[in-house]
């Protein structure tokens, strides 16, 4: 029994822990993070498969971390799909290094390695492995010049980024 609990907190570490080479951003400011983002990139998984008009709106929650709605549109069930979630930080508030629940006790990282730290325009965040990325910008189109360094620097850090899927931020009629 004892070896099953270590083996399942080892686990459970494995998911907060970060990609090999990839650094969370330092002077990271919690507020100027808050509000809504647009999906514009992301490796693909079975819990966004699908989904158009992406986004993840973050605001705080009373006992000091973050609350976290993603929300996207289904065009094949012409429906909007709703994921409400947690996170606190890993280390320290200034660093960009966060833990996510969507599912109860289990967490994923949320890595932020690329931030526009004046206007925080756009992030580039990572989850546990290189198997998870997504490039976000408050608006729902990016520079296509900075669209491009971010992808840039994503597959420099050995993300594929051929696999990419570009979120078509359109309002379906």
């Amino acid at each position: 029994m004892k070896k099953l609990i270590i083996l399942f907190a080892l686990l459970l570490g494995a998911c907060v822990s970060k990609p090999d080479n990839i650094t969370p951003v330092k002077n990271f400011e919690t507020a100027k993070y808050l509000g809504k983002w647009y999906e514009i990139a992301r490796l693909d998984h079975s819990f966004e498969r699908g989904l158009s008009q992406v986004t993840a709106e973050y605001s705080l929650r009373e006992d000091g971390g973050l609350k976290v709605l993603n929300r996207g549109y289904k065009a094949e069930d012409s429906k909007w799909k709703d994921a409400s979630g947690k996170a606190y930080f890993v280390d320290q508030a200034d660093v960009g290094y966060l833990k996510v629940s969507f599912f109860g006790p289990f967490y994923g990282a949320y890595v932020i390695f690329d931030l526009d730290h004046e206007n925080y325009s756009y992030s580039l965040v990572s989850g546990p492995d290189k198997s998870y990325l997504w490039l976000l910008s408050r608006t729902p189109t990016m520079d296509p010049v900075t669209q491009q360094r971010l992808v840039a620097k994503a597959q420099a850090l050995g993300f594929e980024t051929s696999k990419l899927i570009f979120v078509d931020q359109r309002v379906q009629k």
